[in-house]
């Protein structure tokens, strides 16, 4: 079978079939539907959530079991008796499986194994433990000169831009040339690197269209070819960078060497880009707050923790139960699914009073799940701080007047929640 045929079939069963499902759902009220059709009906409206929270701390919907309830989303990210959800595992009927893995692309997919996000222990723990020392609060601290130097040359070169983009301009440039070089990656690939992250976020949602699936299956061919070709330079002559870990562990094939450095690479900026562009929106919505943080400067980790948790970078992950477990005073069989809502259990009022106020003094902001949680929790956590804590107040300290240029375009994904465009006017003039 043609790859062209295996990827049409793995869309057809992937996203056809599932988005016909869902908008026959959400004519019949789904709330949970709802929120995965699409960010016009979802998780931008509060009330499919509210609705789904009125139902119980994990009501059954459509089948699926899904939860907004801080509480349990915290425990069943934290219980080595949930796996990750895979697009073969055991939530989907045989003959699905059986389809999806005869048509599996071997493409770095960071949505699908081998990718670390998508991968459970006893793997995920090998590949973490080959690159998490790169990534520890401690090593990520030393980053912080080299953060500073790249913010400041962004925002110098933003005067010369004839209609700056922060989204383009800004947001994407600090993120990718921080984790290129951590990868060891050349500066003149940023851009083509950019590209084959925004075509292939795509991918942590269900119901694409055809068009955007090939586009992105496209891309992550040529991202292949690009990393195999890297890490064989690497494999005859490795660096000091992360990627050279992967390389030398000597544990690895080339396939798991190849998703987890397209991972790393996807992880490191998109998260990032997604803050930052979400928390310049809300602060230029709330000016109030954003006056109290350029005459209160020390608020800024907390603002960047409330950024993370009014308006995160993740909406939803799921779960699947490897055993019978029982929770929430239910009894969840081995291989069910669950749905967690990141989004709402950020804003679970019995942890966050008052939960739509936007608040950069909120006392427990810290608490939010945007960054998972577990033996998942994100690698990048503690780096997505550190430039967020850097850039956001560099921006608006040296462009005290910067004012939007029209609304914001959001991107238009279900999961990765974020802008597509922010053109802005830098004066006040």
């Amino acid at each position: 079978m043609t790859m062209s045929a295996r990827a049409w079939i793995r869309w057809l069963v992937l996203h056809r079939l599932v988005r016909t499902y869902l908008l026959w759902a959400v004519r019949r009220g789904d709330p949970l539907a709802q929120i995965l059709v699409g960010p016009d009906r979802g998780l931008g409206s509060p009330h499919s959530v509210e609705e789904i929270r009125r139902r119980g701390r994990m009501p059954t919907i459509s089948r699926i079991r899904v939860t907004a309830d801080h509480e349990l989303c915290r425990l069943i990210l934290r219980d080595r008796r949930f796996g990750v959800v895979t697009p073969n595992n055991r939530a989907l009927p045989k003959p699905i499986r059986w389809v999806l893995t005869k048509t599996d692309l071997e493409l770095p997919n960071l949505a699908e194994p081998p990718s670390m996000l998508v991968t459970d222990p006893p793997e995920h723990a090998l590949y973490r433990r080959l690159v998490g020392r790169a990534f520890t609060p401690k090593a990520v601290a030393k980053l912080g000169e080299r953060v500073v130097e790249v913010t400041d040359d962004l925002l110098e070169s933003l005067k010369s831009t004839p209609r700056p983009d922060l989204i383009d301009d800004f947001c994407e440039q600090l993120p990718i040339a921080i984790i290129a070089e951590i990868l060891g990656l050349p500066a003149d690939m940023h851009s083509t690197l950019l590209k084959w992250g925004d075509t292939g976020a795509p991918l942590l949602d269900r119901g694409l269209t055809w068009a955007t699936f090939r586009r992105a299956i496209e891309d992550l061919a040529e991202g292949q070819r690009y990393f195999e070709q890297h890490i064989a330079g690497l494999t005859a002559e490795p660096g000091d960078d992360v990627l050279s870990l992967l390389v030398t562990g000597g544990e690895l094939t080339r396939r798991e060497q190849v998703a987890n450095a397209a991972l790393l690479l996807d992880a490191g900026f998109l998260t990032t880009v997604n803050m930052l562009g979400n928390g310049i929106a809300l602060l230029k919505s709330h000016p109030d707050q954003l006056e109290m943080l350029m005459s209160r400067p020390e608020l800024w980790p907390g603002a960047v923790e409330e950024i993370l948790r009014y308006d995160g970078p993740i909406r939803i992950t799921g779960r699947i139960a490897s055993c019978d477990v029982d929770i929430a005073d239910q009894h969840v069989k081995s291989g069910s699914l669950i749905l967690l809502l990141l989004a709402g259990a950020n804003k679970d009022p019995t942890v966050f009073p008052d939960p739509g106020r936007f608040d950069v003094t909120r006392a427990n902001a810290a608490e939010h799940l945007s960054f998972s949680g577990g033996v998942h929790g994100c690698l990048g956590a503690s780096l997505a701080r550190l430039e967020g804590t850097i850039a956001l107040p560099a921006l608006f300290e040296r462009y005290p007047h910067l004012r939007l240029d029209g609304p914001p375009i959001p991107r238009g994904l279900v999961n990765l929640n974020s802008y597509r465009s922010m053109p802005v006017k830098l004066s006040a003039d």
